[in-house]
């Protein structure tokens, strides 16, 4: 009960045109954060009262529930896919797969746990044996996109079909795209790494594009029309168009095989489908990692680049970037 003041002052900030003039001063670890998200585990009850994660999480979703129809029930927001520009209708109808077996949809976003939601439809679908099936996904084949269907039939699975999507904390999911793609994958290293290094460093026509430092990534992305980002790296406001698209149901990466679990009831799936364990060869993203990258980057990056991701951070209830001096000497 004691963390529900900052809770609300939090969310009562959220939804003030306040936050993005906070960011411009640099007031980011002032404000208190959302509530966490709490970590996967069996429910508690003592005396029939909820449990603190229990409570933690029924005010995350309704702080997140009550931000994103604020923002949706603005005159000026798009209230459907027909509604929005052709360039961002053509990215959430192919960023949203169909299941019409078992009648839902989900909005897959990179970098949140998107290859493992392919493999359990494709195991719905019959096209792959098991979820545990060793190798790197097959982003393409064995999956219906929304995006390849008529206007009619779009139209009525967005109506009646059981919607859902996975977020994660935004900077977080950037550092993950940008040591994963970087760092690990040559095709992106030659088709991004070498311009990005071109373009912000001297003499740097010589890089085989992997060594593309962490700040010369952000202010790659601080240049960039978030409209047209490679989907790594995309915001996920922009991926999935929470307003456009009425979700009943978004899920995160912090609390992944309970909220997976719930999906996978409420589609009634078979009960051997079960949602992956992570990769072997998958290097996760800790926090002390995070703070590592956060605290050896300059300040104005993460300052001038949050505003493009401010949609991601306040519509899913994740805590600004905490880059003080105070905090970077811990």
């Amino acid at each position: 009960a004691a963390l529900l003041p900052s809770m609300l002052m939090f969310g009562v900030i959220l939804a003030s045109s306040g936050l993005l003039l906070m960011i411009q001063r640099g007031i980011l670890a002032q404000v208190g954060p959302p509530p966490p998200h709490p970590p996967a585990g069996p429910p508690s009850r003592r005396g029939g009262r909820e449990s603190p994660a229990e409570l933690e999480l029924e005010v995350l979703r309704d702080t997140r529930n009550r931000t994103i129809r604020a923002l949706c029930g603005q005159r000026s927001v798009p209230r459907s896919v027909w509604e929005l520009p052709a360039g961002q209708r053509r990215t959430v109808l192919r960023h949203l797969l169909v299941s019409d077996k078992y009648r839902f949809l989900y909005c897959y976003v990179p970098k949140v746990a998107c290859s493992n939601w392919k493999r359990i439809l494709k195991v719905l679908e019959g096209a792959l044996e098991s979820v545990d099936v060793p190798g790197k996904m097959d982003h393409k084949s064995d999956l219906v996109f929304l995006g390849d269907m008529k206007p009619e039939e779009i139209s009525y699975r967005l109506k009646h079909y059981y919607k859902f999507l996975f977020v994660r904390n935004p900077m977080e999911r950037l550092l993950s795209a940008y040591r994963n793609k970087f760092g690990e994958i040559k095709e992106y290293q030659q088709k991004y790494g070498v311009e990005i290094v071109r373009r912000y460093r001297k003499n740097g026509g010589n890089s085989a594009g992997d060594d593309v430092s962490f700040s010369e990534f952000l202010q790659y992305l601080l240049d960039e029309d978030a409209e047209r980002m490679n989907e790594h790296w995309m915001p996920i406001y922009n991926l999935c168009q929470p307003c456009a698209v009425r979700y009943d149901f978004i899920g995160s990466y912090e609390r992944l095989h309970d909220d997976a679990s719930h999906v996978l009831e409420h589609i009634q799936a078979p009960s051997f489908i079960r949602f992956p364990e992570r990769q072997a060869w998958y290097k996760p993203v800790t926090a002390e990692t995070l703070h590592y990258y956060l605290c050896n980057t300059q300040r104005r990056l993460i300052r001038e680049l949050l505003p493009k991701y401010i949609l991601d951070f306040s519509l899913f209830a994740y805590p600004l970037p905490n880059i003080t001096s105070e905090f970077c000497r811990h």
